[in-house]
């Protein structure tokens, strides 16, 4: 996924290079081609790529926060006291 993203950044810095170069371009229209053909379109794309992977680790999360909440019986029950407590005689 990132081979893509470096390659694709690539030709955009190009592009640039070749607009600012340009008798026709500027140095503006460069940046321009390089916030509007790839930082832009380019978050965009690898932010929606990124969201498994992103769901995943918060489901890892929340699992081995259940984990460490659980009860060392498994019963999933609040402790309560292992022993009665003594009663006192009136």
């Amino acid at each position: 996924m990132y081979l893509v993203a470096i390659a694709w950044m690539y030709v955009v810095v190009m592009m640039g290079i070749a607009e600012a170069t340009s008798s026709q371009g500027t140095v503006l229209g460069a940046v321009f081609t390089l916030l509007l053909y790839g930082v832009l379109p380019l978050s965009i794309v690898l932010y929606l790529l990124g969201t498994p992977s992103r769901r995943r680790a918060q489901r890892q999360a929340e699992a081995a926060e259940m984990a460490t909440s659980a009860q060392p019986d498994g019963s999933g029950h609040p402790p309560g006291d292992a022993i009665a407590p003594e009663r006192k005689e009136p």
